[in-house]
C-alpha cells in the first residue's frame, strides 16, 4: 500500500530527510517533544489525543484570524512570503474570496509547507467515474417534483466503501460553474480513506455526521467530529476522512460561490443561538516523508479527477489566516422560543447561513431543532401547517421529531420543495388537540433534527427518486386529517 495508510495500521515514520535540513536539525532537539506531541511526523494517530476531542486541542472562534505552529518559530515574522522561509519551507496562499472582496468578508490563509501543492502530475478523469455526484442541475440529469418526499435511513454498504465513494447527491439547484447554487448529499461509508486526499473545488461542504465519528485530517490540522457536531470544509481544502467507529452515515450540504456566516441576531441582542467562541478550528499538524503514488482526488464541476504526487498534502508545518475548516457542537446551541403563545418561525434556530445578495434571503440556512422547553399557552405547539416560498430538506441525527409521530427516522430525510404543503402528521395533530389547553410545560428531549433551507428550488436526482429507501406511503401520514369544522361553533 502506498501513500496515506489507514488510521488503525500506520507504523511510525522515522525522522529522516526533513530533520537532515540544517535549519531544522539545529533546533530539532529543542522541540523534539513538541514534534511528537503535536505532529507525530507522519504517523496516523494510534490514540484519540491526536484527534483532539476537547476545546483545549483546538483554536476557538468564528472566522477569527488565527496563527498556528507545529514547531515554534516556523511562522515568518513581519511578512507573508519571505525570500527564504524558516526551516526551508514554501509559502503558499489559499484564497477563499477574491483579492478585492471587502475586508470584513475577505478570507485567505497562508500555509508554510514542506512541498507546495503544485508539485503533482497532471489531473486525469478518475476511473471508474463516480456516477452519483452532481454540481449542476437541469432537465437532463434531475427532476422537478412538487410531491412531498421522505427517505428511510440509507443502508450502509457491505463492500469496502470510503467517504468519497460513499458520497451521493440527493438534490440541488444552480451550478458550481456559475458560482451560485447548492447541492445536498448523503454519505454511507465503512472504511477509511487510504493513500489519497479529497479536494472539493466546487464549493464548501457542511457535514452532519449521523452515525459514527469522523477523524478528519486537513491541511490546517486534525478534527474529531462526532454525531451531534458539524464540520465545515471550505472550498479547495484537501482533506482525508478516517472512520474510527467503522460503519458511518451522514448528510452533506454544499454551497457554491459563497461561505457560511453567523446569522444576525437582531432584537435577540448580542448573545444567543450559536456563540462564536464555540466554533473550533484545528491546530497545525503535519506529516512528512515520501509517499509514492499518493492520489489527490479533486471534485471539479461535479466530476472526479485524480493526480499523483510523491508526498502527503498534510505537510503544512504552520499557517495563519481566517480561511479554515471548523467544527461546532450542536449541543452548545442556545435556542430561543416563544414564552407565552404561538409557535416561533424555524428561522429562530438558525446556526449558520449562506446569504444571497438579497437582504434576508438565504442561499442556504442550516437550522436545528434541539432539546428545548415548550411552554406556549392555548397554542398548537408542534410546527404549524405551512406552504413556504423556500425549500426545506430535513434530517434527523437522533431521537424523534415533534411534527412526526413515526416514519421519520434517524438517518432518514424529507424534502418539501417550494410551495409544497407540509406539517404535522395525523397522529401528532390528534394527540396535541386531545391535550386541550391543560397541557403544561413540556421539555422535548432526545431529539436533534435539522433543516437545510434554500431560496432556490431543488431538482431531485434519479437515484434518489428510485432509491429503495424512499417512502412511497409518505403522503398517507396526512390522509387521516379530518374536518373539525362546525358552522355552529
Amino acid at each position: 500500500m502506498s501513500g496515506r495508510t489507514p488510521v488503525q495500521t500506520r507504523p511510525p515514520v522515522v525522522l529522516s530527510s526533513f530533520s537532515s535540513a540544517p535549519c531544522l536539525r539545529d533546533r530539532l532537539s529543542d522541540h523534539l517533544s513538541t514534534l511528537f506531541l503535536t505532529c507525530h511526523m507522519g504517523t496516523r494517530p494510534a490514540v484519540v489525543a491526536d484527534f483532539p476531542s476537547d476545546e483545549v486541542g483546538y483554536l476557538s472562534g468564528f472566522r477569527n484570524t488565527f496563527s498556528s505552529e507545529a514547531i515554534p518559530g516556523v511562522l515568518p515574522q513581519g511578512q507573508n512570503s519571505p525570500l527564504l522561509c524558516p526551516y526551508g519551507l514554501y509559502a503558499e496562499q489559499i484564497s477563499g474570496t477574491s483579492f478585492t472582496s471587502p475586508r470584513e468578508l475577505n478570507q485567505r490563509t497562508w500555509f508554510y509547507r514542506i512541498k507546495p501543492s503544485v508539485t503533482h502530475e497532471p489531473f486525469k478523469a478518475r476511473v471508474p467515474a463516480h456516477s452519483k455526484l452532481l454540481s449542476e442541475f437541469n432537465q437532463s440529469n434531475s427532476s422537478a417534483t412538487p410531491t412531498q418526499l421522505r427517505w428511510k435511513p440509507v443502508e450502509i454498504p457491505d463492500s469496502p466503501t470510503d467517504f468519497i465513494d460513499g458520497l451521493f447527491t440527493v438534490c440541488g439547484a444552480g451550478s458550481s460553474s456559475l458560482r451560485h447554487g447548492f447541492a445536498i448529499h448523503m454519505y454511507t461509508a465503512n472504511k477509511s480513506m487510504e493513500g489519497c486526499a479529497f479536494c472539493n473545488a466546487d464549493g464548501d461542504f457542511l457535514v452532519v455526521p449521523q452515525k459514527g465519528r469522523l477523524w478528519i485530517t486537513t491541511e490546517c490540522g486534525r478534527l474529531q467530529v462526532s454525531p451531534g457536531e458539524i464540520v465545515v470544509l471550505p472550498q479547495g481544502f484537501r482533506f482525508a476522512v478516517d472512520l474510527p467507529d467503522g460503519p458511518s452515515r451522514g448528510y452533506v450540504a454544499e454551497i457554491f460561490g459563497t461561505h457560511f456566516q453567523l446569522p444576525d441576531l437582531g432584537p435577540i441582542g448580542a448573545n444567543g443561538l450559536a456563540a462564536p467562541r464555540h466554533f473550533l478550528a484545528p491546530r497545525a499538524w503535519f506529516e512528512e516523508g515520501n509517499h509514492p503514488g499518493y492520489n489527490i482526488i479533486q471534485k471539479f464541476g461535479g466530476e472526479l479527477f485524480t493526480a499523483k504526487q510523491d508526498f502527503s498534502p498534510f505537510n503544512v508545518v504552520a499557517w495563519h489566516g481566517n480561511y479554515v475548516p471548523y467544527k461546532y457542537d450542536l449541543n452548545k446551541f442556545c435556542p430561543y422560543n416563544t414564552v407565552l403563545f404561538d409557535h416561533s418561525d424555524p428561522s429562530i434556530n438558525t446556526v449558520l447561513t449562506a446569504p444571497t445578495e438579497k437582504h434576508g434571503v438565504a442561499l442556504l440556512d442550516f437550522v436545528i431543532f434541539p432539546p428545548r422547553w415548550l411552554v406556549a399557552e392555548h397554542t398548537f405547539r408542534p410546527p404549524y401547517y405551512h406552504r413556504n416560498c423556500m425549500s426545506e430538506y430535513m434530517g434527523l441525527i437522533h431521537g424523534g421529531y415533534e411534527a412526526k409521530a413515526d416514519g421519520f427516522l434517524p438517518g432518514g430525510a424529507s424534502l418539501h420543495i417550494s410551495m409544497t404543503p407540509h406539517g404535522p402528521d395525523t397522529k401528532t395533530y390528534e394527540a396535541t388537540i386531545a391535550q386541550g389547553n391543560e397541557a403544561g410545560p413540556h421539555k422535548l428531549t432526545d431529539t436533534m433534527a435539522f433543516m437545510f433551507e434554500s431560496c432556490l428550488i431543488p431538482r431531485v436526482c434519479p437515484w434518489a427518486l428510485d432509491s429503495p429507501a424512499i417512502d412511497p406511503d409518505y403522503y398517507k401520514c396526512w390522509i387521516g386529517l379530518r374536518s373539525h369544522f362546525s358552522a355552529k361553533d
